[in-house]
């Protein structure tokens, strides 16, 4: 009786399955995971790929702006500043301070140097009148000079012990009376002596235009005796052929200062 029972049973329930859920509840999430439950690794995966989807635009944005604040340092500054270096390391075994030089005997000028400046000025008082003579060495002729002196195929003074020529030195003097017009001369020193190119009597500020003044004969079209004597009125005032070798040495050695402050700005200016 028991198994016939069982039997019956079984039959009905075989004849009438338990209807199947829904399709709509079948793909339905749930709100609520059991920490045992298996969808969680799926769905850990999914919220961990949308969280580093969400990060990574911040990312790229961080490294948009670090790119945009870095300062990218170009192989060409690097090797700038390496021979920079290197050259101003030279340049101060050569240099030598102005200060060194011994003043020739008798020198009746006072020396102003300024630094940066590619000339000097020599300032001094006699008799009343202000003197003020700015001296300049002109480097770039020296490569004339040298094919001249081939052309030619004369030696002067500054080749007798075996030397290259020294560049040529250009004065502009200026002798001022206080009132009224002052007097300039321009002057090269060469080795064979002191050279007046040109000279011009200048009008205070207070006279009309220099450009409608009349300037004078060349300086070579004056009368001989008149050119020997503006040659002894300038030694007179201190301005002869003996300031040669000084001015040179201490015009090459600030040649040597320029150019070595020359040396550190730049580098200054690329290692910025």
């Amino acid at each position: 009786m028991a198994r016939s029972a069982t039997s019956l049973l079984l039959r009905r329930f075989l004849r009438h399955p338990i209807p199947s859920p829904s399709p709509l509840l079948s793909h339905r999430r749930p709100l609520f995971y059991s920490s045992l439950s298996a969808p969680q690794s799926s769905s850990l995966v999914w919220s961990r790929a949308v969280s580093q989807a969400l990060e990574k635009p911040q990312s790229l944005t961080s490294l948009r702006f670090a790119s945009a604040n870095a300062k990218p340092k170009l192989s060409a500054d690097d090797n700038i500043s390496k021979v920079l270096y290197s050259e101003i390391d030279c340049a101060e075994r050569e240099c030598v301070d102005g200060e060194d030089l011994d003043l020739p005997k008798g020198f009746p000028f006072e020396i102003v140097d300024n630094p940066g400046d590619q000339s000097i000025t020599l300032k001094r008082e006699f008799a009343g009148e202000k003197i003020q003579v700015n001296v300049f060495m002109e480097l770039d002729d020296m490569g004339d000079m040298n094919e001249d002196d081939e052309d030619d195929g004369n030696d002067d003074d500054d080749h007798e012990d075996g030397n290259s020529p020294m560049p040529k030195i250009s004065l502009i003097a200026l002798i001022d009376k206080g009132e009224g017009p002052s007097l300039e001369f321009c002057c090269d020193l060469a080795a064979d002596g002191l050279h007046i190119e040109n000279m011009l009597l200048k009008r205070d500020d207070s006279s009309s235009e220099e450009g409608n003044a009349y300037e004078g004969p060349e300086f070579s079209d004056l009368d001989e005796n008149l050119q020997k004597a503006f040659y002894k009125y300038l030694e007179e005032r201190g301005i002869s052929p003996s300031l040669r070798e000084f001015l040179h040495e201490y015009m090459t050695q600030k040649e040597d200062r320029e150019y070595l402050n020359w040396l550190k700005n730049m580098k200054s200016f690329i290692e910025k």
